[in-house]
């Protein structure tokens, strides 16, 4: 079957999947301007085989994505964290009903801790444990090890392009 494609080259790699579907478009559809699809389809695409591998690596650690979340977000704001329940529910756009059950989950496994806020009786804060410290240390290097293995076929140099392409396009779409 004959195709318009250009051949293969190192500045254009081989035909992928998103290909094929604008390929479809454009025979049914000649009039529509598939650029953005292919480009969002593409980011789709490789925003769940990330997350699908920084998943399988946290599951190693016996972390779901979401204890992951809680874990690291403690983890980012200093040491083991101290964040009231209503900060990390805002951080990771939780209900508070959704972040009860984690916390309830990590604190059943060992991980975080409830403690009484000095600064308001009412209040409290979350933090990790030393499990929770050594999981979460763990877990982030071991996702982070499947995301660079995703890399690892792209040279440094145009990994540094594409990271500035798609802070380019993040910052374009978050001003539209």
């Amino acid at each position: 079957m004959a195709t318009d494609r250009p051949a293969d080259t190192p500045d254009r790699p081989a035909p992928d999947g998103v290909d094929h579907i604008l390929e479809q478009w454009a025979r049914e559809r000649p009039d529509l301007d598939t650029e953005a699809m292919g480009i969002f389809g593409r980011i789709f695409r490789l925003a769940r085989a990330g997350g699908d591998a920084t998943a399988a690596a946290y599951a190693r650690s016996h972390l779901t994505r979401g204890d992951f979340d809680v874990l690291a977000t403690l983890r980012r704001a200093g040491g083991a964290g101290d964040l009231s329940p209503s900060a990390l529910s805002a951080t990771l756009m939780l209900t508070t009903g959704g972040m009860t059950q984690r916390l309830d989950r990590l604190e059943r496994a060992g991980l975080v801790r409830r403690s009484p806020d000095p600064a308001d009786r009412r209040g409290l804060r979350i933090s990790l444990t030393d499990r929770g410290v050594d999981m979460v240390d763990q877990a982030v290097a071991d996702g982070l090890a499947a995301e660079q293995h995703l890399l690892a076929g792209i040279p440094a140099r145009r990994r540094r392009e594409i990271d500035a392409m798609l802070r380019e396009l993040l910052a374009a779409v978050e001003a539209s």
